[in-house]
């Protein structure tokens, strides 16, 4: 693949509840603390390389950020580093907690 997809609320959550899916928050760590999707992992500039080293790269892999337009870069860039089935989170975590409000 050389391309990230665009997923939706609800099919991320189908995909989460149903498969191992690792998910990446690329917020600040502030915003990480204050409430994230269980099981994220937030990842920043200092902690990206570790990531993709230990990562799945074949597992599926979304990305969220506040409102969706961040992830979709940080998705291709997943993409470009090897992922094969990279997301990106339609809306963010600002439309993600507006329908699942109880998160970690």
């Amino acid at each position: 693949m050389t391309h990230f997809k665009h997923i939706s609320i609800d099919a991320s959550k189908t995909m989460i509840d149903e498969q191992t899916v690792s998910l990446v928050d690329i917020r600040d760590a502030a915003s990480f603390a204050l409430g994230h999707i269980e099981t994220a992992t937030l990842i920043d500039n200092e902690n990206v390389q570790d990531y993709i080293r230990g990562a799945d790269l074949d597992q599926p892999l979304i990305v969220y950020c506040y409102h969706g337009n961040a992830s979709q870069s940080a998705a291709q860039f997943f993409i470009e580093q090897g992922f094969d089935d990279v997301y990106s989170l339609d809306g963010g975590f600002e439309s993600w907690k507006q329908i699942y409000p109880y998160v970690t």
